[in-house]
């Protein structure tokens, strides 16, 4: 399948890079720290002479050109139409899964799991839920209006809940603002309301963003009470029937192209006792002149109903209209896996830095535009499965192991809300007491080397320190993101093992292009998104510049195997969110 050559040479360098970075909690410093950035830093010798490319000795670029080669050779196999764009719980995650133990194996690791019986095993069982689901028009009435929203076009509508139907029926629809419960911002978008029986419709991201307070949330930078996940869950906390968000390209990240494909098909989730019964029956986005129309049939004007949500003690408005739609679900119960690697270690074994990146993408979608309906998904994260499986090999392939194992992790499901590494941070092969930190690679530059590392989550951790020697080492410096109000530190699978205290790191190449330049990166990222993210148009290209991508992993490789030969455990920063949760774990370490 051939995409135009307009786009055929893009990558997430920057579009989820340059893009794809910090969006955690700000420090003090945070504020201050991208305008310490030059926009166009040239590293420079001894000699003072701007540097043209990386720092590199002879042996380094020699291991970054064979990296460049490895991952070129694995990314054409994960994201070949053979592999069918490896959904979860289909064929194509039968060649994925198998293709990746196999290679694990041929480089010299162990499994890392354990199967039912306790043996040795490559994989990690998940159980997953598919649910294919098909819905009715999202029917909008009230006295003398009645509109049926389509899917696909004007809205997408999903559930949660296990079960073989789900439906809204005649749901009065309540505008609460951002949807946000936040007691240490004085904020309750909820206040004084009963939602029993009610729809919640929602403003995405946060008032922070809107607004570009910096006092307010974490202005600019959006925190979790912007991500739709949250949304969600805070509405079914209210005791709503349903929640509905409004979607918003710029507040969102990402055009409606995307909410549209990745709502369409199958859904998975984890497996459940209750069947998820604590979910609202049915989660839906609606676009943007859907609202409009919905808003100006409740006599209200969108534009100012948004303005009022930006303010603290803004009041929930019932809109006098009525929500329904009638879901119908095909369920599907199975196992989905993570891939599970381990090189032990030689004198601490049960000790372990992990590497995770998702092997999934978004299968084969009939609904999709054109002819092409396989989402390939080889920018996201074809690449960054690969770099497990190179890094894994220069590994393996050192004349002496580690004192501390390294782990490498290929989860599943992450395009289902990181489900797999979910799943992993409940049930880790090695305690995460003793997980000494994690590198986690989601959607690598295509790009070539960049001047910049952007780290997911800037002011964090102390492991940039580690991550800021080695990146000078290659005449790169490190920097926040670009677009902090996209929340892309809680879009990937770091986030799993963080929220349980494990030091994680989440970074990539920028768009500081050494032979290009800032702007032409830029350029090139922003056509990615919106061409090619979540698209059939995820394919891969052999004309791809990877040694950008095979800097990075040898960043990670230096930096975790630094770790490996030490007897430190990095933390997080003093009044950092998750600095108590690892704390908690301390004495077990000592």
């Amino acid at each position: 399948m051939k995409i135009p050559t307009s786009w055929r040479h893009l990558g997430l360098a920057v579009a989820f890079s340059g893009a794809l970075a910090a969006c955690g909690k700000e420090t003090p410093d945070q504020g201050n720290a991208a305008q310490t950035v030059p926009q166009a830093e040239q590293p420079v010798q001894g000699d003072g002479a701007a540097v043209s490319g990386p720092r590199l000795s002879d042996a380094e670029r020699a291991q970054i050109d064979a990296m460049a080669a490895d991952l070129h050779k694995y990314v054409e196999v994960l994201a070949s139409d053979k592999f069918e764009g490896r959904a979860p719980a289909t064929r194509g995650e039968e060649l994925t899964v198998n293709y990746l133990a196999e290679r694990f194996g041929a480089l010299g690791l162990e499994p890392g799991a354990k199967d039912a019986d306790g043996k040795p095993s490559w994989f990690q069982q998940v159980p997953v839920v598919e649910m294919q689901i098909e819905s009715t028009p999202l029917t909008i009435e009230g006295e003398g209006f009645q509109k049926a929203l389509q899917p696909l076009t004007d809205m997408v509508a999903f559930t949660q809940r296990q079960t073989d139907s789900a439906e809204l029926k005649d749901s009065e629809l309540v505008f609460v603002g951002y949807g946000i419960v936040a007691p240490e911002n004085d904020w309750n978008d909820y206040a004084g309301l009963d939602m029993a029986g009610r729809t919640a419709v929602i403003l995405v991201n946060d008032p922070g963003y809107a607004t570009q307070d910096k006092a307010l949330f974490n202005g600019n930078a959006m925190t979790y009470y912007g991500r739709w996940s949250y949304k969600f869950e805070e509405a079914a906390r209210q005791g709503a029937a349903g929640a509905i968000i409004i979607h918003e390209t710029g507040a969102a990240g990402y055009p409606w192209e995307v909410v549209s494909g990745s709502w369409s098909g199958a859904q998975i989730s984890l497996a459940a006792e209750d069947g998820n019964a604590d979910r609202v029956a049915v989660e839906a986005w609606m676009t943007g002149d859907a609202a409009k129309a919905v808003f100006k049939a409740a006599g209200l004007e969108l534009a100012r109903e948004m303005e009022a949500a930006k303010t603290r003690g803004f009041q929930a408005k019932p809109l006098g209209l009525s929500a329904s739609v009638g879901l119908k679900n095909q369920l599907r119960s199975s196992d989905s896996r993570n891939v599970v690697a381990k090189l032990p270690g030689r004198k601490y074994p049960d000790e372990a830095i992990i590497y995770t990146a998702h092997w999934d993408h978004l299968g084969v979608n009939e609904n999709a535009e054109g002819g092409d309906k396989i989402f390939n998904g080889a920018v996201d994260n074809a690449t960054g499965t690969a770099g497990l499986l190179a890094m894994a090999r220069q590994a393996a392939a050192m004349p002496e192991r580690p004192d501390r194992s390294l782990v490498f992790v290929a989860v599943t499901a992450e395009e289902s809300g990181l489900l797999g590494s979910k799943y992993y941070a409940e049930n880790p092969v090695v305690p995460l007491a003793q997980t000494v930190a994690g590198i986690n690679f989601d959607a690598m530059g295509v790009l070539g080397p960049m001047r910049d590392v952007i780290v997911v989550g800037y002011g964090n951790s102390e492991l940039e320190k580690r991550l800021e020697k080695a990146a000078e080492k290659q005449g790169r410096y490190l920097a926040p993101e670009e677009h902090p109000e996209r929340g892309y530190f809680y879009r990937s699978d770091h986030f799993s093992l963080a929220k349980k205290g494990v030091p994680m790191l989440y970074f990539d190449s920028g768009s500081d292009s050494f032979e290009h330049g800032r702007e032409w990166a830029q350029k090139k990222g922003e056509e990615y998104t919106a061409h090619a993210y979540h698209k059939p148009g995820d394919e891969y290209d052999p004309q791809w510049n990877l040694e950008g991508a095979a800097m990075d992993l040898q960043l990670g490789l230096r930096l975790g195997l630094e770790l490996a030969n030490s007897r430190d455990w990095p933390n997080w920063y003093e009044g950092n969110e998750f600095r108590a949760i690892r704390d908690a774990s301390g004495d077990s370490r000592k």
